[in-house]
């Protein structure tokens, strides 16, 4: 009985309370409410006053002298610009030295080169070089100045849609790496450790890798790649501009073409002289050293053959003949 007593005045004293916190809540909101309302319209009263002498011609003329709204401003977006020059010079050393100038100086540096020269002396080089983007068109207009122009090829690759893609998945990834080296902080199981070891890893592997394709696209983006070929050999004419071949023309191309088959038949003969002269080689020690050694084949002993036949002895006159033959040979001697 007592407990059943000790537990009614508690459960009465907790409902008193309640009622008395939910009636201070709602008076601080009702007083909150009024003030908001009142303030809100002693905003309004001060805001009539002023706004109570203009008429319609003065919100049309407001509307008339207000500024026209700016046009939204353009995303800067990421392009990967290339181009490829081919520029005829009287040297390319001096030309070289002049588009190495252009783009150190535009704040870029150059790269690959690679420099040759023909059978006439002929100087041809190959560099590539990188400018700043924004100082593009600078570079472009001071190499082709160093020489005339035969060619130009200009590109550009628009990669936004690339880089934001990066970016976004660059924070999920490392987000993913927070939360697994979270799981790896409260961990006990020595079985739980080693599976997020692995995942962490893997995480890891995928998030290094994004940040290299983020790294290379930055690159490519910030320095525009141009590849510049200098060229000393005199360009030729187009095929409208070609006049017709004379004999001076043809004797010249005979000449080369025979020029060009004996260079072949000596290049022919230099690679194949040296097997000759091995072969050459490899028969004399035959003849001079190896067949001397060999035994030589005992002469095969002389056979007694069949005694060889003797002359045919005339076949004997038939009796007719032999009698005719005696009557002759009596009238004769008659």
């Amino acid at each position: 009985m007592r407990t059943r007593r000790s537990v009614r005045p508690a459960h009465a004293l907790a409902g008193v309370l309640l009622a008395a916190a939910l009636a201070l809540t709602g008076c601080s909101g009702a007083n909150d409410d009024s003030g908001g309302k009142s303030a809100a319209q002693d905003d309004r009263g001060a805001a009539a006053p002023e706004g109570a002498g203009q008429g319609a011609s003065g919100a049309d003329g407001a509307r008339a002298t207000a500024p026209p709204a700016a046009p939204p401003k353009q995303i800067a977006g990421h392009v990967i610009r290339t181009a490829e020059l081919t520029v005829q010079v009287k040297d390319t050393r001096e030309a070289l030295a002049e588009a190495r100038t252009a783009t150190e100086n535009a704040g870029g540096y150059v790269g690959d080169e690679t420099t040759s020269r023909d059978s006439r002396g002929h100087g041809r080089t190959r560099v590539v070089l990188r400018a700043p983007a924004e100082k593009y068109e600078e570079v472009l207009a001071d190499l082709e100045g160093t020489g005339r122009l035969v060619r130009r090829e200009a590109k550009a690759e628009d990669v936004t849609d690339q880089v934001v893609d990066v970016e976004s998945r660059i924070k999920s990834q490392r987000a993913s790496v927070a939360r697994i080296r979270e799981l790896m902080d409260r961990a006990t199981k020595l079985s739980d450790v080693v599976t997020l070891e692995g995942e962490l890893s893997s995480r890891q592997a995928d998030l290094e890798a994004l940040l290299a394709r983020q790294k290379s696209l930055k690159d490519r983006t910030s320095l525009a790649t141009i590849t510049l070929t200098l060229s000393e050999k005199p360009v030729k004419k187009a095929e409208g501009e070609d006049e017709d071949p004379g004999f001076l023309d043809a004797l010249a191309g005979g000449w080369d073409a025979f020029v060009t088959m004996l260079r072949w038949i000596v290049v022919a003969v230099g690679a194949v002289l040296p097997f000759a002269a091995l072969l050459v080689l490899l028969i004399l020690l035959w003849r001079k050293v190896v067949r001397p050694r060999l035994p030589q084949p005992a002469p095969a002993a002389a056979v007694p053959g069949p005694r060889p036949a003797g002359p045919a002895s005339p076949p004997a006159p038939a009796e007719g003949t032999q009698s005719v033959q005696s009557t002759k040979t009596e009238k004769d001697g008659d």
